[in-house]
């Protein structure tokens, strides 16, 4: 047998954190040495942070990001370490990795996919690196291999796959295991969305058995650069068996999950392997001789166990640990003094404020008190280890009433506060909606009215409660959460200045749907380890709704657009799938029989003008969180133009279908 001892790190880093950043990576290399460790596979782009945008192309970040590395390097003695960073050459950038042996550069691999759809604009930044190319890159006076290559160390062939490569058809693997590499790392930075880990843990031990190898799977963790979210859950498999996971949504800097591999069990698993072709021709230059010796090193028995929490429902489970790690990495990087929610009592407000107590528990359960002050050490928490009192000092609710408020929604609002600790504000506004109302009636020398100024007398009683909201979050130094959600964004059914007031929008990529089924579950479950929120009952019986037209009119959100599950059915038709009109009337009558044609016509109409109408509501949204691969955030996923022909056409086409329906 020929035993390693194999890590991969998760690390939680900040772009163009440079002290922050080596401090993480110098931390874990140091923590892989302790435990024995001789190879380590660090995160993509680790050294810089991934999400650097534009600022990839300063001549100063590169040059920075060279110095980093070259001040790494040293803490690698008596470890081989694949760490990531961008890399200059022959003017053009690229997304590479640096093997360092021993103290030592030995030599750089480069990515030969792009990410380019959805949230990533790698070739924006980045060049793809050309398969079979190989050439030297200087550094500090010294030269090294760059490119398509390998590395032989103590006789075990290393390889790479960076991120991308891995998820693409023809992935560079097939390639490296045909020239006998033993083991494949992959540096990553993937971001969470719902089911995507299972992905991640398919294609790594697909890869494993199918090349004969063993892979180390790293990747990023926490809310790195703002919107996009990292969960950890670092993979090692070996022959198709998956040794070891690390875990996910964690709150620590980084987490270090180790194994030990046997390199001659993968090479005579593709001896026994009749299908298996090697290339027995070298080509020049692919393989880098590495002096290096790996340590004897026992067996371990893999002992492979998933997160308690994995085995329930691991969409509402995910989902909560995501949001709830975004927001506390959020705080922390931002330096904000606490967070600040306009509580009205309904679903959206009283989800945000769960998520932000349940990111105070959740941190609390696995960093202690002192762990906990010492990420927000730039705050003055006193003295509290219970997490309610903790809440009580980072959340301030506020609910503010006008007369179309309802004793429902303030005792609900109230019931949520009391429940999670967080202090809670009651505000009466109905005199500044009467003032702005009485001026602006007083300028059009008349009266408005419900029958004529319908939408006017709405959007101003939530706009006037904006300027209050936002001079509390200012006074504390605390930052202001919009409340809106993703199914109002896709119709525009949010008041701009209002319920979108805020520097930070963290439901806005979840459907409404689905948050009502997650206060369900929060109400009678909860999260693994943390449990219900009972007092969430008395939003739960409630039917959304805005509360702002007079009570007699029996004002429901369903009442104004339609029922939320068919709404997002027909969002995701129409905008994920692209479907056109007609085509999307055709599925959701497949769906629901029971709806009335013209009915369900006409909500589809409703969709698609709303939509093209209220995209410039979404380029204005506060940054959102991304929880789900089919988001409407225009800057991370999904665009549309602002002005377009509304799909009059295609509208016409709908009726035409309709009226033939019914001949």
């Amino acid at each position: 047998m020929k035993l390693i001892k194999a890590a991969a790190a998760v690390l939680n880093q900040i772009p163009l954190d440079w002290d922050g950043n080596r401090r993480n990576i110098v931390e874990s290399i140091r923590e892989a040495r302790a435990e024995g460790v001789s190879l380590l596979c660090l995160p993509e782009l680790a050294i810089t942070g991934h999400g650097c945008e534009d600022a990839f192309q300063s001549p100063a970040v590169q040059a920075t990001a060279v110095e980093m590395l070259l001040e790494i390097a040293p803490e690698s003695e008596g470890l081989v370490v694949a760490v990531g960073l961008p890399l200059m050459y022959r003017k053009a950038l690229f997304d590479a990795v640096c093997l360092l042996v021993d103290g030592r550069i030995e030599g750089f691999v480069a990515k030969r996919f792009l990410a380019g759809d959805g949230l990533y604009y790698e070739p924006r930044w980045f060049k793809p690196w050309p398969e079979n190319q190989r050439g030297t890159v200087e550094i500090d006076g010294a030269t090294y291999p760059l490119g398509d290559l390998f590395f032989r160390a103590g006789g075990v062939n290393i390889g790479f796959e960076i991120c991308e490569d891995a998820w693409v058809g023809n992935r560079p693997g097939s390639e490296l295991a045909r020239r006998g590499v033993d083991v494949i790392l992959n540096p990553s930075a993937s971001h969470f969305a719902f089911g995507k880990h299972e992905i991640r843990q398919r294609f790594v031990l697909e890869g494993s058995r199918a090349f004969g190898v063993s892979y180390l799977y790293s990747n990023l963790l926490g809310n790195e650069s703002g919107r996009s979210i990292f969960d950890g859950g670092a993979l090692i498999a070996s022959g198709g068996r998956l040794l070891a996971e690390g875990p996910r949504f964690g709150f620590a800097d980084w987490y270090l999950t180790t194994a030990v591999i046997d390199v001659d069990e993968t090479r005579m698993q593709q001896v026994r392997t009749g299908s298996y072709q090697p290339v027995l021709e070298a080509r020049p230059g692919e393989r880098v001789a590495v002096d290096f010796r790996f340590p004897k090193t026992r067996f371990e028995p893999a002992e492979h166990h998933p997160p308690a929490w994995e085995e329930g429902e691991s969409e509402k489970e995910e989902f909560t640990r995501a949001v709830a790690l975004a927001l506390f990495d959020y705080l922390r990087k931002s330096r904000s003094r606490g967070f600040v929610v306009s509580l009205s009592g309904g679903a959206d407000s009283s989800a945000v404020c769960c998520l932000v107590a349940l990111a105070v528990r959740l941190a609390l359960d696995e960093l202690g008190p002192e762990g906990f002050a010492r990420k927000l050490g730039y705050l003055d928490l006193g003295e509290p280890d219970e997490a309610t009192a903790i809440v009580q000092r980072l959340l301030l609710c506020v609910y503010q009433s006008t007369r179309n408020s309802s004793e429902t929604t303030r005792d609900a609002a109230r019931a949520v506060a009391e429940a999670i600790g967080a202090e809670l504000l009651e505000l009466d506004v109905d005199a500044l909606v009467e003032a702005y109302t009485d001026m602006v009636s007083v300028a059009v020398g008349r009266e408005l009215t419900w029958e004529r100024d319908d939408l006017a007398l709405q959007n101003i009683q939530a706009r006037t409660r904006g300027p209050g909201i936002w001079m509390l979050a200012n006074l504390r130094g605390a930052l202001l959460l919009a409340t809106s959600n993703r199914s109002e964004a896709a119709v525009g059914y949010a008041t701009m200045d209002g319920d979108t007031s805020g520097g930070l929008s963290p439901i806005a990529g979840i459907d409404k749907a689905f948050l009502r089924r997650w206060l369900r579950w929060m109400e009678t479950t909860g999260p693994h380890g943390v449990g219900p929120i009972p007092a969430l009952a008395a939003v739960n019986a409630q039917q959304p709704t805005a509360e702002l037209r007079p009570r007699e009119s029996g004002q429901t959100d369903e009442g104004d657009l339609m029922p939320y599950e068919l709404l997002d059915a027909i969002e995701r038709a129409a905008i994920r799938d692209k479907k056109a009109p007609v085509e999307v009337y055709r599925t959701m009558r497949g769906r629901h029989p029971d709806i009335e044609r013209s009915q369900l016509a006409a909500w589809v109409e409703r969709f698609f003008s709303l939509w093209c109408r209220n995209q410039w509501k979404r380029e204005r949204y506060a940054p959102s969180f991304h929880v789900d691969d089919e988001n409407l955030d225009p800057k991370t996923w999904c665009r549309f133009p602002i002005l377009s022909g509304g799909f009059e056409r295609e509208i016409r086409q709908l009726h035409r279908y309709v009226r033939a329906e019914d001949a």
